[in-house]
C-alpha cells in the first residue's frame, strides 16, 4: 500500500487524530502535482505539497482543523502568486480533512486493496464523506467555485512498479543509489560480491548465474528489467530469458549499438522474432546524454523509467 495509507491507518487505530492535506486541483505552474499530500499531527508531519508558503499555509490549516472539535474538512483555493508570493504563479486547491477512528471505514479497505481504486470525496450539506470505489470518474473541475463542488475522485495505485536490476559493478551501484528514493519496488540481484554491492542502505542479493535466470522467470508480470552485469554471456542469458517470457513492461540492456546488433543476431538464431527484439531497449537511458559515467547512466535510466511509468498511469 502507499506509505501514507499505512501511516494514517496506524494512527487511526491507535485513536490518534491527524489531518491530511491533499492537492486536489492544480493549474499552471505549481510546486507539486494533484495527489501530493501531507499527513499532519499536532507535533509533526510527513510528506510534502511543495514547500514554501503553500506548505506553511497547509500546515496551519491542518493544525487549525485538528484543534476544532466538530469540523472535519476544509476546501481552499490558493493563487500562488497574488496570495502567497510564490514565483511559480499557478493555482492550487487544497483539501484538508480530519482522519481518525471514524475514517477506518475507508482506510481499512484502502490498505487491503491490491488493484488501483478510486478514493472519492462527496460534499453535501456542509459535510464530506469518503468512499472506496472500483475506478475513478471525472471530478468536479478546479474552475468550479468551491460552494458548488460535489464530488472529487483520485485514482490510487497500491503497487509500486517492480524494477529488477542485474549487476553490482559501478553502474549497478549507481543505479541502486539513484532508485533508492524513487517510487519503485527495487530488487537488486548480482552474481558476485567482490565490489561490495551496497548503496543507500540497500544490498544486492548474491545469486548464482542460474539463479539469476530463475529470478527472471519468477518475477511477476509487468516487471521492469535492467541488465548491466560484468559478463556479456550473462547479459545475453538474462536478455533472452526476459524476452522469452513476454509479459514484462520494460527490458533495458546496457551497451552500445554494436552490442545490440550482435545480441539481435544471436537472439534471432534462438527463435526470437523482430517483434520480440523491438521490445529491447539498448542502449538504455536518454539518447541525448552521451556521458558514460555511472551516475549519469543511472540518472538517465531513472528519467526513462519515471516517464514510462507516469505515461502508463496518465
Amino acid at each position: 500500500m502507499p506509505e501514507w495509507i499505512g501511516d494514517a491507518l496506524e494512527s487511526a487505530r491507535r485513536g490518534e487524530a491527524l489531518a491530511m492535506v491533499t492537492i486536489v486541483g492544480a493549474q499552471g505552474s505549481t510546486p507539486r502535482e494533484m495527489g501530493a499530500r501531507m499527513l499532519v499531527w499536532p507535533d509533526r508531519f510527513t510528506g510534502t505539497i511543495g514547500g514554501g508558503s503553500l506548505e506553511r499555509q497547509g500546515l496551519d490549516q491542518a493544525r487549525k482543523l485538528l484543534s476544532q472539535g466538530t469540523r472535519r474538512h476544509a476546501l481552499q483555493d490558493y493563487p500562488l502568486g497574488p496570495l502567497l508570493g510564490q514565483c511559480c504563479g499557478g493555482h492550487v486547491r487544497l483539501l484538508v480533512e480530519r482522519v481518525d477512528a471514524d475514517s477506518l471505514d475507508w482506510l481499512e479497505p484502502a490498505a487491503r486493496a491490491r488493484e488501483p481504486f478510486a478514493l472519492t470525496a462527496r460534499f453535501e450539506d456542509g459535510g464530506m464523506t469518503r468512499a472506496i470505489e472500483p475506478e475513478a470518474q471525472t471530478s468536479d473541475s478546479l474552475r468550479l467555485p468551491i460552494p458548488e463542488v460535489r464530488r472529487m475522485s483520485e485514482t490510487i495505485r497500491p503497487a509500486l512498479p517492480r524494477l529488477v536490476i542485474f549487476g553490482a559493478g559501478h553502474v549497478g551501484q549507481a543505479v541502486a543509489r539513484a532508485f533508492a528514493p524513487l517510487p519503485f519496488h527495487l530488487d537488486w540481484l548480482a552474481s558476485r560480491d567482490d565490489l561490495r554491492p551496497e548503496a543507500s542502505g540497500t544490498r544486492a542479493a548474491i545469486l548464482s548465474e542460474d539463479e539469476l535466470v530463475e529470478a527472471v522467470e519468477a518475477a511477476p508480470a509487468d516487471t521492469l528489467f535492467a541488465i548491466f552485469t560484468h559478463s556479456h554471456d550473462l547479459d545475453y542469458r538474462l536478455t533472452q530469458a526476459v524476452l522469452a517470457r513476454g509479459d514484462f513492461r520494460y527490458l533495458g540492456l546496457i551497451g552500445s549499438r554494436t552490442k545490440r546488433r550482435r545480441f539481435e543476431g544471436r537472439l534471432r538464431d534462438d527463435g526470437l522474432t523482430d517483434a520480440d527484439l523491438a521490445r529491447l531497449t539498448c542502449p538504455i537511458g536518454i539518447a541525448e546524454l552521451k556521458s558514460k559515467a555511472p551516475a549519469v547512466i543511472a540518472i538517465s535510466l531513472a528519467a526513462e523509467l519515471l516517464k514510462l511509468t507516469e505515461d502508463a498511469t496518465a
